[in-house]
């Protein structure tokens, strides 16, 4: 009982876990889901949109919706027509944390033998541009799964926090390593080693979101991002998501020889030569994404 407490106090699962009864969606080359719904939006409907779709447990991230997630990735990294992809969750959660309930019985054998979260890094790993939109708590793992996106955008009212350490654990999804990152050590170690939750304006100032909108208004924006990036080259977009990750991860000097190799790369594509020659003709370009 004590421990059940814990967890609805912490957001990380409240009472009722049971999955959601919402209707499916469909994605063209993916199967029916019952965690999340995918959508397409935008003007030219370029932008997809993945709603995490678990609400009586506040989206906790199971094994089952994670890999409904990766389907709909797979799917969507081919599909020519989505040029960026918004992950959001609801107004009063993104994900409040991984599914504790599936992962308690777990033992050290199951989790090492069978690297236990490993496919969750999926999200990190596609090419085209992730965007989170998050409203109301991104704890433990949907913290995690917001940092594995390339842009963050929050809502007035969002919280993010690591409080793995609260129950006896510490983040297994890179909350240590990109929060770190992200913010600084100083403040990592804070999340990290107390469990408090930072709101969306702390979240800005220390560098962990990019923007913060009104909740009413943060899907919209997001989508907005999304259309402004998917009406760039495909293939120079997935060249410049590259060269940033490579400073994320690399050295100063290895990055640098990253972004030169890039750099020169962009030199053999129709969309670079189209790019240039817009620009000078004064007009816009128009790019076939090759």
């Amino acid at each position: 009982m004590a421990v059940a407490f814990l967890l609805r106090r912490l957001s990380l699962l409240p009472a009722a876990a049971a999955p959601s009864l919402a209707p499916r969606r469909f994605l063209a080359g993916a199967a029916q889901f019952q965690y999340i719904l995918v959508d397409k939006k935008g003007a030219k409907q370029n932008v997809a949109v993945i709603q995490l779709n678990r609400p009586k447990a506040l989206n906790a991230l199971c094994d089952g919706l994670m890999d409904e997630m990766n389907q709909a990735l797979d799917a969507l990294e081919r599909d020519p027509a989505v040029g960026a992809i918004v992950i959001t969750g609801s107004e009063k959660a993104f994900a409040a944390g991984a599914d504790i309930k599936e992962m308690q019985g777990r033992t050290f054998q199951e989790c090492y033998g069978g690297s236990f979260l490993a496919h969750w890094n999926r999200v990190a790993s596609v090419r085209k541009p992730v965007i989170a939109a998050v409203n109301g708590f991104a704890l433990g793992g949907g913290c995690e799964l917001a940092m594995m996106c390339d842009i963050i955008y929050a809502g007035e009212k969002a919280q993010f926090g690591q409080p793995e350490i609260l129950l006896g654990t510490i983040p297994g999804a890179g909350g240590t390593q990109r929060l770190t990152r992200a913010v600084g050590k100083s403040l990592a170690m804070e999340m990290v080693l107390t469990g408090e939750r930072i709101s969306a304006q702390e979240a800005k100032l220390a560098g962990l979101v990019s923007k913060v909108c009104p909740v009413e208004k943060l899907l919209e924006e997001a989508i907005s991002c999304g259309e402004k990036i998917a009406k760039n080259s495909k293939l120079v977009t997935a060249m410049a998501k590259e060269a940033v990750n490579a400073a994320f991860e690399t050295t100063l000097t290895e990055g640098n020889k990253v972004e030169k190799r890039l750099f020169y790369a962009t030199f053999a594509t129709d969309d670079r030569k189209e790019g240039m020659s817009a620009f000078v003709e004064k007009r816009e370009a128009n790019f076939k994404d090759h």
